[in-house]
């Protein structure tokens, strides 16, 4: 059972009523709450929730329809996402309570000043070094619309002006990051077919490759939904049309793939987790055609290039700068 789950039911009795579950992590907490529901926007996360509770977990960036009496938010890792989902569940509960809970190393202390526009917050509880917070919502605020709080940028490129959408918890939020800026000066000499944008983010380098490669179907992909969102929202931005998929990890792309190209994530919350960047260097196979391209940027100091190569074959270090190296391997 996650900590932050732990600490909830150590207060029970709180939540027996129409309870939302924001956030919330793939336990069994659903089981211990039955009259609650969940919302996610981690699409793992969501495909374990569904398989275990059906029909209890929404996914996706606003708040289900159903109604509840009470929300608990799992503090996410932005705090301008935790911004949004608190206005947003505060909008739904006049006068009832919000609570957020989060580890203190994930800064929950901090996050619990991000209550006081609602009403006065209270601590009810700290163990297993988390806390939980209440706040009952005397300030009800307006709906949040999430476009509103994008934030829009324009990258130059070589083809022209790229318009990028990005929204709050999305990686590298409202600026180009240094990995992606090294990737899109990489993406010359593709093979023909479907190009697959892994880790898609805010959809930088998958409408880079539509708007280069205007012929291939272009598909991005992330487990993220805010991510999923600003993806299409970038698409859109560009008058670029590519499939945009939510799924967790590789396992959730389409195969016969002519290259895969990726910034890979290997962070989730404040956790540090490979998981998501390893699974796609040792699965990045099966997803390829026969001489189809893996073509990566990674920190430099992670050790991909032995996995790349027991998995897919020879890797070569195409460029190596500000601490990123771009890999590329080919399918045999």
């Amino acid at each position: 059972m996650d900590p932050r789950s732990e600490v909830l039911l150590r207060q029970a009795d709180l939540f027996r009523g129409d309870l939302l579950l924001a956030g919330l992590p793939a336990d069994d907490l659903l089981g211990q709450l039955p009259a609650a529901i969940g919302w996610s926007w981690h699409a793992g996360a969501h495909q374990t929730l569904q398989a275990r509770f059906d029909g209890r977990c929404t996914f996706g960036v606003a708040p289900p329809a159903a109604a509840f009496d009470a929300a608990v938010l799992f503090l996410p890792k932005s705090r301008e996402l935790t911004d949004y989902l608190l206005n947003a569940l505060a909008a739904r509960l006049p006068g009832r309570p919000l609570y957020l809970v989060g580890e203190k190393r994930a800064g929950i202390e901090r996050a619990a000043r991000q209550l006081a526009p609602f009403g006065e917050a209270r601590k009810l509880d700290s163990a297993r070094h988390c806390q939980l917070w209440r706040v009952t919502v005397t300030n009800s605020p307006p709906p949040t619309e999430l476009q509103a709080l994008a934030q829009h940028f324009e990258l130059e490129l070589a083809d022209g002006p790229l318009r990028v959408v990005s929204l709050p918890g999305v990686f590298s939020h409202g600026r180009l990051d240094r990995g992606t800026a090294l990737l899109l000066d990489q993406l010359d000499r593709l093979p023909a077919g479907r190009l697959l944008d892994f880790g898609c983010g805010a959809g930088i380098i998958g409408a880079s490759l539509k708007r280069r490669y205007p012929e291939s179907e272009v598909v991005l992909l992330d487990v993220d939904a805010f991510a999923v969102e600003s993806s299409r929202m970038t698409l859109a931005a560009n008058q670029l049309e590519a499939q945009v998929i939510a799924g967790d990890g590789i396992d959730a792309a389409p195969n016969d793939c002519a290259a895969i190209i990726s910034n890979p994530p290997f962070h989730q919350g404040v956790h540090t987790h490979y998981e998501a960047s390893e699974t796609l260097l040792q699965r990045a196979a099966s997803h390829l055609r026969a001489g189809g391209e893996l073509r990566l940027v990674a920190n430099a100091f992670l050790k991909y290039p032995p996995l790349i190569q027991a998995h897919l074959g020879h890797c070569e270090t195409v460029v190596s700068a500000d601490g990123f190296r771009i890999y590329r391997a080919q399918r045999g």
